[in-house]
């Protein structure tokens, strides 16, 4: 502590060297003070060295921690001159450091209560001039309030009369000595937000303990401290406005919980009235307006506090909020939403009012238990607000309609409830359904100011489509209220802008049309909700009569040659959500794949990439009912399949979101789409299986020849050129997935054409020779991947005989461990797909696949994703292994061609089964050892399936001659070596999973092995040292698992309880 101290001293403006030396003999009679202030000072200097500030903190802390310098950093806080403000505000912290986590003594506590008392009355008497300033009066008055929790119950019982006596009598109070009055009001919200804060988190001394101080405030001092408050506003326009604001905002807290009698009189609601209604205000943000808005915002307050429905209703009746909230609305600054004066923030603030009304009433109405008298008040009320309501919600400033939001849902919540109970709305309700859809459909539209699709509107567009996802929650509960309703005023509004568009009408816009076609977009949810748009080829509802009629004047408006963008991508969005209307009015596809047509060709950016994906989606729904059109599309976007690379822009914003990126490499993702459409559209069921073969040949061989022509500068490592070579490659890949969907479990799918393969056959060799010359680029890897996955389904088993290449090229040296998981899953599904046909591949492909797999799991991860990507191989490992035993190709891991891998294979799954560090690996090893029993070893020999013929082709297969003694000796003794591993715990859940797969595969050892089995567990127990006894309960409940599940499991706890006994006894 000295030598801190000392260095302190050294360090500290306020001593010289030569002093330092002086002083260093007097260095104990140095007063605490002194050293607390240079401590503070040396902290909060960033001039100072990093070590010193740094013992200057510890110095700090340590007082902190041991509460002793209390004393010190009082008198410094008092001390004339004063110290920095720095100082005295951590002067401050020490104090109530000490008050609160050291529990002063009472006459330590009153102390400091007498001396910050006598500072307050010396620095705030009229004229001093001597007050704190702003944040120091906060911080005194934080050390007060934890002062007047603790002596207020007892020996402060003057604690509000002290203060209320420093801010003068009623003539004088807020205009004589503001200072003061500023601080008596610092000090209410500083006892409030210490005791009846609702959103902070307390103990539940400390909540006894609040509510008690309330009790007390509220015998003694309440009605003081209210009359205080009225004392101060009855001469608010004399008063200054930041105290008055101040006032009323302490007000606001304090009625939540104080006696709403106190406040809520004639006199204080008059001159609340009289705030909340001043006129002409031109600067929302000055006094006056910050004065208004805290009177309104008082009235919030008030309407909020918890009493009973009747007392509820009283309330709002005496404070007459239907007049004051229908002046407000009337005034000057609210009247005209297009006045330049119009004051948004007023607006938010009165509909934060009408919100918390509105909640109220619905709440009442919802009680019912509530007296008749009382409801029939209730509705008249919500009759009234419910107007107010819709104009707050249909205000031009998207913050004032999100403010009444919540209680608009309530309203909705609570009309819904009704129907739902009776069958239909009461009539006195029915009434207000109507303007609230209106109100919901007016809000959804764009706004006249706003623009679409520039820079720098972003945001505004983000926070509009937000609202709009809340507006549409509002408008599916008024459609559960009165679906019928909903129906006709959607019916109503689409239809009739559709009309208005078709007869030319020039007040239009694009707002209007965007708005018809979102609600339309929305209304597919009730139309199509079950069973589709039709039913037995009649609409299947009302609202799909309904959404068919919108689609026919939608196409008869020609809204498709609209030129808005906004306009445009609702367009294309209705005609693939609705593909429906077009399969069952074939005549008019052929009109709608040209309008897309001509959207794919858009100028706008934004229009034409989305346009692509669209055109996909669109065809591939009706693909089967394209007919004759097929040639003319694909040459009308001939244009469009010309693949340019370039190079990603360094300067591109990277946090770009999918909807708004229009990268390079974004529009060229884009561009697949085409692809995929112009596959669907060539290999339509409509299209002969010589044009199919002819399109095929149109659409690739300039792919073909711009591989040819590319692949010298690619091979010379020229960026772009690897990258035009990659992105023929996936769009090779995506034309195959839209040629064909035929996959081996679905039997609607049609297996292709011969003639149409051979030319995909051309594809899958030009992508090998790529694959081949550029096998270092991982891009190129990544795309002939993404191809090869998506060639199989146009191939079949012609893929088969390039399947060697194919692995060749995948699984090189180059390949990353990422590269290899990934491959393994593409070749398990290429086994599931083709099974028993690719066994002879297989066996031919088998030893060059694991030996890259063994090289990739033999290095060493130099970090965390390393790690991951191993972790992830060794499982995609596992799981190849499993897929082949699982296929009926187990015989292909120990034929002769791979005899040599067999013996790594058993030792690394051996390996994996062991490893403590990852146990979903390892119990998957010991899942993969239990398969291999199952296939290899013939059928059980013990248990209910003894002696039975298998009926599944895999365990049909012939057993491994020498297998049954390869697993006693190999498998057998992994039961004692798993759970022996070091690290391994098994009170660990994942590690429990681990032996409970074990248990599982000595079950399976018992089935196909038997007696030899049971004789070498018996020597493995007793070399543990366990007896008779013991053996014989172990092979007992083992045995006993063959009967069925429910002794499977106990046999599988048992083993867990009979390892954790094992591993206790060696601890």
């Amino acid at each position: 502590m000295v030598s801190i101290i000392a260095l302190l001293l050294r360090e500290s403006p306020l001593f010289s060297p030569v002093l330092f030396a002086q002083r260093k003999k007097s260095l104990f009679t140095l007063t605490m003070e002194a050293q607390v202030e240079n401590a503070i000072q040396i902290a909060s200097d960033p001039t100072s060295s990093q070590q010193l500030r740094g013992q200057a903190i510890e110095y700090l802390n340590q007082l902190r921690a041991e509460g002793s310098a209390w004393q010190a950093a009082l008198s410094l806080f008092t001390r004339d001159p004063r110290p920095s403000d720095f100082v005295r505000h951590t002067s401050l912290d020490l104090v109530n450091n000490a008050i609160t986590e050291h529990r002063l003594d009472e006459q330590s506590t009153a102390y400091v209560k007498d001396t910050l008392m006598t500072h307050i009355r010396q620095s705030y008497t009229p004229g001093s001039g001597a007050a704190d300033t702003s944040h120091i009066q906060n911080k005194l008055m934080q050390t007060i309030t934890y002062l007047f929790t603790a002596l207020y119950p007892s020996s402060w019982q003057s604690f509000f009369d002290d203060f209320r006596a420093l801010a003068g009598d009623q003539t004088t109070i807020g205009n004589v000595n503001t200072a003061t009055t500023f601080l008596y009001m610092r000090m209410l919200g500083q006892v409030h937000d210490e005791i009846a804060d609702q959103l902070v988190a307390r103990q539940e001394d400390e909540k006894k303990r609040n509510t008690e101080l309330k009790d007390l405030i509220r015998q003694r001092d309440a009605q003081k401290i209210s009359t205080s408050w009225q004392e101060i506003l009855a001469k608010w326009r004399e008063t200054d406005l930041g105290l008055v604001e101040m006032c009323l905002r302490t007000i606001g807290r304090w009625v939540s919980w104080t006696d709403i009698n106190l406040i809520v009189n004639q006199s204080m609601i008059t001159t609340f009235l009289e705030m909340a209604g001043q006129q002409g205000i031109a600067d929302p943000e000055s006094p006056a307006g910050r004065v208004r808005d805290a009177a309104i915002d008082t009235f919030s307050e008030i309407v909020g506090k918890k009493m009973s429905p009747t007392d509820k209703i009283d309330l709002i009746t005496f404070l007459n909020l239907t007049e004051v909230v229908g002046q407000l609305i009337s005034s000057p600054a609210l009247a005209d939403f297009s006045s330049s004066n119009y004051d948004n923030d007023l607006a938010e603030t009165v509909a934060k009012l009408v919100n918390n009304i509105v909640f109220d009433i619905v709440k009442i109405l919802e009680n019912e238990s509530v007296d008749e008298q009382t409801r029939l008040r209730a509705d008249d009320l919500i009759r009234i607000f419910t107007p107010y309501l819709l104009r707050f919600f249909a205000d031009q400033y998207d913050e004032v309609c999100s403010t009444v939001i919540p209680s608009l849902t309530d309203l909705l919540t609570f009309l819904r409830k009704l129907q739902k109970k009776s069958g239909s709305v009461p009539p006195q309700y029915a009434a207000v359904l109507p303007p609230v859809l209106d109100a919901i459909i007016a809000k959804m539209k764009y706004d006249d100011t706003a623009s679409w699709g520039e820079e720098g509107e972003q945001t505004d567009e983000a926070e509009f489509q937000d609202l709009r996802r809340r507006l549409h929650v509002l408008q599916q509960t008024v459609t559960t209220i009165d679906e019928s309703y909903y129906i006709e005023t959607l019916s109503r509004l689409v239809n009739g802008t559709f009309a208005r568009l078709s007869q030319g009408d020039q007040t239009l816009n694009w707002r209007d049309l965007e708005l018809a076609l979102y609600e339309m977009y929305l209304f597919g949810e009730l139309a199509i909700r079950n069973q589709g748009l039709f039913a037995k080829r009649e609409p299947s509802s009302v609202a799909a009569q309904e959404l068919v009629a919108m689609m026919n004047s939608m196409i008869d408006s020609g809204l498709a040659n609209y030129p808005h963008p906004a306009v445009q991508l609702q367009y294309m969005e209705i005609c693939v959500r609705y593909y429906q209307f077009f399969e069952q009015n074939p005549q008019l596809i052929p009109k709608v794949l040209e309008n897309f047509v001509q959207l794919t060709h858009n100028n706008h950016v934004k229009v034409r990439s989305r346009s692509w994906y669209l055109f996909q989606r669109l065809v591939k729904h009706l693909r089967a009912q394209l007919g004759n059109v097929s040639y003319d599309i694909i040459q009308a976007v001939g244009d469009l399949l010309t693949i340019k690379a370039e190079l990603p822009d360094t300067s591109e914003d990277d946090m770009s979101s999918d909807e708004e990126d229009q990268s390079a490499d974004a529009l060229f993702n884009s561009q697949l789409y085409l692809f995929e459409a112009v596959g669907c559209i060539a290999s339509s069921s409509t299209v002969s299986v010589e044009n199919k073969k002819l399109y095929a040949q149109t659409i690739m061989s300039p792919l073909f020849t711009d591989i040819q022509q590319t692949l010298p500068q690619a091979r010379n490592g020229d960026e772009r050129a690897i990258l035009q070579i990659h992105h023929i490659i996936m769009a090779l890949g995506t034309l195959a997935r839209g040629y064909s969907d035929w996959v081996p479990s679905n039997n609607n799918s049609a297996v292709p054409h011969s003639e149409v393969a051979e030319e995909f056959i051309k594809a899958s060799e030009a992508i090998l020779v790529a694959l081949e010359s550029l096998n270092s680029s991982s891009s190129i890897r990544h795309a002939a991947r993404f191809a090869f996955s998506r060639m199989i389904a146009v191939l079949g088993s012609r893929l088969l005989q390039q399947l060697p290449s194919w692995i060749e090229g995948l699984l090189s040296l180059s390949s990353s461990m990422d590269e290899i998981s990934t491959f393994l899953k593409v070749l398990g599904q290429v086994i599931f797909t083709f099974k028993a046909e690719i066994a002879g591949i297989l066996d031919t492909v088998m030893t060059p696949v694991l030996q890259r797999i063994f090289t990739a799991l033999a290095v060493e991860p130099s970090g965390t994703d390393d790690e991951i990507q191993l972790a992830e191989l060794r499982r995609e490992y596992l799981n190849f292994i499993v897929v082949v035993l699982n296929h009926g190709l187990g015989s292909v891991l120990v034929s002769n061609a791979n005899q040599s891998t067999f013996e790594p294979v058993i030792s690394s799954i051996e390996t994996f089964a062991r490893d403590t560090h990852d146990y979903p690996t390892a119990r998957l090893a010991i899942f993969v050892l239990i398969r291999m029993i199952s296939v290899w070893s013939g059928p059980d020999k013990v248990g209910p399936g003894a002696n039975s013929t298998p009926t599944s082709p895999i365990t049909s297969q012939a057993p491994l001659p020498g297998f049954d003694n390869y697993i006693v000796d190999r498998f057998s003794p992994l039961v004692w070596s798993i759970p022996a591993s070091a690290g391994f715990n098994s009170k660990d859940a994942q590690a429990k999973q681990v032996l409970y797969e074990t248990a599982n595969l000595q079950l399976e050892i018992i089935k196909k092995i038997g007696e030899s089995f049971v004789e070498r567990l018996k020597n493995d127990l007793s070399g543990m040292g366990l007896g008779d006894d013991g053996q014989e309960q172990y092979l007992r409940t083992l045995a006993a698992a063959l009967e069925g599940s429910k002794k499977e499991k106990e046999w599988r706890n048992f083993f867990c309880q009979f390892v954790d006994r094992m591993l206790a006894g060696r601890a």
